[in-house]
């Protein structure tokens, strides 16, 4: 018992469309200045966030990408200052050593972390959606469009 033919006429050249968008390299193109896009908003964030004593903290921040691998795009974020880590989760202060203006003179020997990379990433995540969509908007566009 047959339950009757199906059209997919309509099906096909949507997907054709699609195979299009891909073989074209258009797709691939719009998410990579999507991550871009990103990745230069969040080396933003990250600057506005890190902690200035002599600026050097700030200064050292880079960005590398965007990249594609088997784990998907990809920014790379990167401190090269070999106290960041200290600044930000903190750290054991000898008695009676500098303690520099940005930790506000504490004489206990805990400095306290400043969490600025921890703080950025919760602002990141919440600009994504918004930094990512008007791409992906645009290519929908481009293939439900007749």
């Amino acid at each position: 018992m047959s339950l009757g033919e199906v059209d997919d006429a309509q099906f096909q050249e949507f997907a054709k469309k699609v195979e299009g968008q891909i073989n074209s390299g258009g797709l691939k193109q719009k998410i990579s200045k999507s991550t871009k896009r990103i990745g230069e908003q969040s080396l933003r964030i990250l600057k506005s966030n890190t902690p200035v004593d002599e600026g050097n903290l700030r200064r050292s921040w880079t960005a590398d990408g965007p990249g594609f691998g088997a784990g998907g795009w990809t920014i790379r974020l990167t401190n090269n200052a070999e106290y960041a880590s200290f600044v930000e989760l903190g750290h054991r202060q000898t008695p009676g050593r500098y303690v520099p203006a940005i930790h506000k003179r504490l004489k206990a020997s805990w400095v306290a972390g400043h969490f600025f990379m921890h703080k950025s990433m919760g602002q990141i995540e919440g600009q994504i959606p918004r930094l990512l969509d008007p791409e992906v908007a645009k290519v929908m566009r481009d293939l439900f469009d007749d």
